[in-house]
């Protein structure tokens, strides 16, 4: 193989690398703030029912209490309804507080996309000085080392950036259950 072809060959190496690199990391960014959207989604959604559901059984004992202050005297069933909204009422508020546990796998997540967002940035940061150091006029086996280097440089980058990424995000102890969301490794 002659100089050009393998200087071409180097070229085409590293700007494969390059793109597959970068590729993968946004494809993940992008899975991970589906997930976070999901998840905010979710947490809201139970948080607004079980708000309005407490505010429904806080209503509903209006009544009885209106009647206790006017000197009136609670039925037997009115009682008995008291009771069992007591018992609603702190079901609607634990589902209420585990529903803002999700806040945990949400700041996981976007932890995780900050990471992959920084190491693309030093991926990218890694090219920038490369290419600052190329001389134009260098002859092609210098250019060919070069490039073997940012190769190396960058393939090393990918695998420090993977080793720190968590593969999963949890919560564990929730009182509805430990929840974890597996995240699918690409890499």
């Amino acid at each position: 193989m002659n100089r050009k072809k393998i200087l071409g060959s180097h070229v085409k190496r590293m700007l494969s690398g390059v793109s597959d690199h970068g590729k993968k990391h946004l494809s993940e960014v992008e899975t991970d703030l589906l997930q976070t959207n999901l998840l905010l989604e979710e947490a809201i959604e139970k948080l607004s029912r079980n708000f309005m559901a407490i505010h429904d059984a806080v209503n509903a004992q209006q009544t009885t209490i209106r009647l206790l202050l006017d000197g009136g005297t609670p039925s037997a069933e009115d009682k008995a309804k008291l009771e069992a909204m007591n018992e609603q009422v702190s079901t609607y508020v634990n589902a209420a507080i585990t529903s803002m546990q999700f806040q945990d796998m949400t700041s996981q997540l976007i932890d995780r996309t900050l990471k992959r967002v920084t190491g693309l940035r030093e991926f990218l940061a890694t090219l920038g000085t490369y290419g600052a150091e190329m001389d134009p006029e260098s002859d092609n086996d210098a250019i060919v080392d070069l490039l073997g280097k940012v190769s190396m440089a960058l393939a090393i980058q990918s695998l420090e950036l993977r080793s720190v990424l968590r593969k999963a995000v949890s919560q564990k102890h929730l009182e509805s259950g430990d929840i974890e969301l597996c995240i699918r490794d690409r890499f």
